[in-house]
């Protein structure tokens, strides 16, 4: 219980047992910075985001119990900092860290009584572990969390993470309709006024994981949302571009459009050494084995980066 309480999670799980008095301002500047930190994810390292986000927790827990009448907001953000701590944690290989963040995370939205911060829990932690069926249920639950308006963003990411993940069990049904319905959900999506934990999701991240999952399931569909796709993205790197470009390398390699294929993942392997990532290591093993014999150099780099 000690060690426990010394930690950031532990801290945290501790304030929400109390509450008293904070001033506006000072309420509204913590929440900000919350909002804030989710949108530097899109461009800073795990490594150089880490403390910013622990810090940032440990400043919400040590007003938590002076919340007052700003305690569900403030509780909201303390549980985004910490899944997004969470999130930080895994990308770095600590995942007992991930877990323990995930789990305070979601005691903040019980405490608050706001399912969507439960979903970003469990739509963060349905990335971990090795158990298909359990990654399943984790986003079930998270679906039903951001019913509502307000969360079309977010329930095309979870559906789509919910495809992605039935398609490595090459559940085609379960796969493609999932995916018919975050493609759906996105119809209504503004990733840009919605909460600051989906600004990632893009046009161009709904169309990596479409790709993902055609390509996963070999769909003669593949081919033609892969050139949609190159279109939309033109010239530009878009925020999360790691996660993007490799799932369009992987699409467009195992759809047999090979000089295009080299070409993004040339850009992707640019993007994946300006921000490593776990998510980018496991791209980039993937279009490594996809590569043809002649690019032994290509191959051995990003394994490298894969490393």
């Amino acid at each position: 219980m000690c060690t426990a309480a010394a930690e950031p999670w532990g801290r945290l799980a501790a304030a929400l047992q109390r509450g008293t008095k904070v001033d506006k301002p000072s309420a509204s500047a913590l929440i900000d910075r919350a909002a804030d930190l989710h949108i530097q994810e899109l461009g800073l390292s795990a490594r150089l985001l880490q403390h910013k986000v622990e810090s940032h927790l440990d400043a919400i827990t040590a007003v938590l119990p002076r919340a007052g009448e700003h305690e569900r907001a403030l509780t909201i953000a303390a549980g985004e900092t910490a899944a997004l701590a969470g999130w930080v944690a895994w990308d770095l290989g600590e995942h007992p860290k991930a877990n323990a963040y995930y789990k305070v995370a979601s005691e903040c939205a019980s405490s608050a009584g706001h399912p969507p911060l439960r979903a970003l829990a469990l739509t963060y932690a349905s990335y971990g572990g090795n158990a298909p069926q359990r990654k399943l249920g984790l986003l079930r639950q998270a679906a039903q969390d951001v019913r509502g308006r307000g969360n079309a963003a977010a329930a095309a990411w979870i559906h789509g993470r919910y495809a992605e993940e039935a398609a490595l069990l090459d559940n085609a049904t379960d796969a493609l309709q999932a995916l018919d319905r975050a493609r759906f959900a996105y119809d209504f999506a503004d990733h840009t006024s919605e909460q600051a934990w989906v600004r990632f999701m893009t046009p161009y991240r709904m169309d990596s994981l479409t790709l993902s999952v055609y390509s996963q399931l070999r769909r003669s569909e593949l081919a033609v949302t892969a050139n949609d796709a190159i279109a939309r993205l033109g010239n530009g790197l878009p925020d999360g571009g790691v996660v993007v470009l490799g799932d369009l390398a992987v699409a467009l390699l195992r759809g047999g459009n090979v000089d295009q294929g080299l070409d993004v993942t040339r850009k992707f392997a640019t993007a994946a050494h300006a921000k490593p990532n776990t998510m980018g290591k496991e791209r980039a093993r993937a279009i490594a084995s996809l590569l043809p014999v002649g690019e032994r150099d290509l191959a051995h780099h990003l394994r490298q980066l894969a490393a």
